[in-house]
């Protein structure tokens, strides 16, 4: 009998000791497929200065709204920052300028770098206007001390009476300053219950485009941060600016007094794509990105965001002519040089123009000699169309349509509109997850094999013959 109960502990102990090993095994790829999906979205790698140095920034008109346009030192969300900025420097009432905790460049999702026009210091000094209204972007790491510098400025400008404009998950950058205690807030779906655990101060409200209270407005998910600016543009420079910005825009449902309420969103099997494309980042296609002086902030946001920074479909590399883009309101973007980039590109594509004599000839030069096509999402936006329709439909063409429909869920979206052609499931991370669950189940099963092994093995798994009785 005891010898019967030993044999199943060691049965049991084997079973439980490769249950450990598929989990481990498993979470391990998991989390190194994550480790470089977030390495290639927010790249460390930048030129600390710039021979001459970086391009001087604008000084304010008298008599602008100034808006600050904030860069987390550990990086933001591309759409977070450009879209916002781009609605609010679509009008002369305003003067915008981007801000971190230093003037050297910073990570924004998707690959791309920006260098702020100015650090807080300069703000602080009076070099600067100080601002009138603070958009504050979701960052990589908002409770961290790498952002203490930020979170200590947002705060002293919002004591000073400036209006706080929170995207996605920005909110919980305002959070943790306290600005949203005894607040009424919103943030991107799938964060607002971990913010009510973390935050149960503020009264987390889902299913609203945006939230108001007092100074502070608060955005759901990434895109939603443009109907947010929209209206501070309403509440400052008047219901007529706001309207014409917003027609010019076209986002999808937007108009004047209409509904802020939104679809609440929950995680579901079809999100599927999201997790996959990110865990399993191993073959996907590198697309170059190329850029040229004067693009739409947005336009340049929507090909970071749905190639790479929230699709995790492909790994994005920025092309320009020069090592310095200046946007068509003046951000400043930093580029790979075509004349000294050896990197392999399975696909080149330039955001923003219609047609291919915009693009750069030294853009041009560099494609034909790889004999690379030049794709331009943005040929084929129809009139009164967002920015990120042709793009997202470009994603589900060279993709798959179940990652682009994923893509708009998790930037909260609206994409009811768009008609997608193209696969309909992202088949190369999922080969890639099924071969990491046989990986794992092969290491599971190695205890047992082992252990069969050992028993086979000459004089083991024998027992010692009966000693004869005298």
């Amino acid at each position: 009998m005891r010898h019967v109960l030993l044999r199943r502990a060691r049965i049991l102990a084997r079973v439980l000791l490769g249950v450990v090993l598929f989990a481990v095994t498993l979470a391990g790829i998991g989390l190194a497929g994550v480790t470089v999906t977030m390495n290639d979205s927010y790249p460390s790698a930048a030129p600390a200065a710039l021979a001459g140095g970086w391009p001087q920034p604008a000084r304010a008109p008298a008599g602008r709204t100034v808006v600050a346009v904030v860069i987390g030192s550990t990086g933001s969300v591309v759409t977070d920052v450009l879209a916002p900025y781009e609605v609010f420097a679509r009008s002369q009432h305003f003067f915008v300028y981007t801000v971190s905790a230093r003037r050297a460049p910073v990570a924004l999702s998707g690959g791309l770098q920006v260098v702020p026009d100015h650090a807080v210091a300069d703000v602080d000094s009076g070099a600067v206007p100080a601002p009138d209204v603070v958009v504050v972007p979701a960052v990589v790491q908002p409770t961290g001390p790498a952002e203490a510098t930020l979170r200590t400025w947002i705060t002293r400008q919002a004591g000073h009476g400036a209006r706080i404009l929170g995207v996605c998950a920005g909110s919980q950058f305002l959070a943790t300053t306290g600005l949203l205690d005894h607040r009424r807030a919103t943030s991107f779906w799938a964060n607002l219950d971990g913010l009510r655990g973390s935050y149960p101060r503020t009264d987390w409200i889902a299913g609203q485009r945006y939230v108001e209270d007092g100074p502070i407005t608060t955005t759901a998910g990434v895109t939603s941060g443009v109907v947010g600016a929209l209206r501070l543009v309403e509440r400052i420079a008047g219901t007529e600016e706001a309207d014409r910005i917003g027609r010019d825009i076209a986002y999808p449902g937007w108009k004047l007094d209409g509904p802020t309420t939104i679809a609440t969103r929950r995680l579901a099997l079809s999100d599927l794509p999201y997790g996959l494309n990110a865990a399993f980042p191993w073959l996907r296609p590198t697309v170059g990105i190329g850029l040229v002086d004067g693009l739409d902030e947005i336009d340049v946001a929507a090909a970071f965001e749905l190639y790479a920074g929230t699709s995790f479909a492909a790994h994005t590399l920025t092309l320009a002519a020069h090592p310095v883009v200046t946007t068509r309101h003046g951000v400043v973007l930093l580029a790979d040089p075509t004349g000294t980039t050896t990197a392999k590109v399975d696909r080149f594509v330039v955001p923003g123009l219609r047609n291919l004599d915009q693009v750069d000839p030294g853009l041009r030069q560099w494609a034909g000699e790889r004999h690379l096509g030049i794709d331009l999402p943005h040929a084929g936006r129809a009139a009164g169309e967002f920015s990120f329709d042709p793009v997202l439909r470009d994603l589900a063409r060279h993709t798959d349509r179940a990652t682009a429909v994923t893509t708009a869920k998790f930037t909260e979206y609206p994409a009811a509109q768009l008609r997608l052609a193209g696969g309909a499931w992202p088949w190369r991370s999922t080969l890639l997850a099924v071969l990491t669950l046989v990986i794992a189940t092969g290491v599971a099963l190695l205890p047992a094999a082992v252990t069969r092994l050992m028993s086979r093995l000459p004089g083991r798994g024998r027992r010692p013959a009966a000693e004869p009785v005298s």
